[in-house]
């Protein structure tokens, strides 16, 4: 019997791409039925292209500015998807709201790591610095990162896993996001990566 293809992913990416990094480092470790095999941005000058070119990994650049409006980024990217035959969508620091048009399309087929512990810090507005700023002026003793599925709810789609993060004393928004990034994104990340990897591939076999 052949054994079926890996699964191919895309990861989508706005900036610098350390959790696209994270990926990278674990493909053949963690992420052992899948692959990345296409990196797309929504900035031409994110560090997280050249992450994808130094791994060898194609990458695209789709700008909304250029294409005018939301439903022709979306095309863009949907033409890019189907070019790779993509079969599951990754969001590492992707920095733009996708529709329900969209989301939909990719039903359980996109997921995004959020600095968190979902339902708490998380919805429109908290990305980035603002979610371990907002941790912090809570008190809150720990906090962690959630994986879960995208759709058009911002951090509203249902949850894969979950890391718990102490919160040090004296911690700073930033201590706290490297840890949170080490401690639990570049670990839980890769981890429902290979989940679906795996899900996806064994339904092909």
């Amino acid at each position: 019997m052949v054994e079926p293809r890996k699964t191919r992913i895309a990861v989508l990416v706005s900036g610098g791409g350390t959790n696209l990094q994270a990926l990278i480092d674990a493909q053949g470790k963690v992420i052992t039925d899948g692959e990345i095999v296409l990196v797309i941005a929504n900035n031409s000058k994110a560090y997280a292209l050249e992450r994808a070119a130094n791994a060898g990994i194609d990458s695209a650049v789709v700008l909304k500015k250029e294409l005018g409006s939301q439903e022709a980024f979306e095309n863009a990217i949907i033409a890019k998807l189907e070019e790779y035959e993509i079969d599951f969508m990754i969001l590492a620091g992707f920095m733009t709201i996708l529709s329900e048009r969209f989301t939909s399309r990719y039903e359980e087929r996109i997921i995004n790591v959020h600095p968190s512990m979902i339902p708490k810090f998380c919805g429109e507005g908290f990305y980035g610095l603002k979610v371990h700023e907002a941790v912090l002026a809570a008190g809150e003793k720990m906090t962690g990162a959630t994986v879960h599925f995208v759709n058009e709810i911002p951090d509203g789609g249902a949850i894969i896993m979950q890391k718990e993060v102490a919160v040090e004393p004296g911690d700073t928004p930033e201590t706290l996001q490297r840890r949170v990034m080490e401690q639990a994104e570049w670990i839980i990340l890769p981890e429902a990566a290979q989940r679906l990897s795996e899900k996806f591939r064994k339904e092909r076999a």
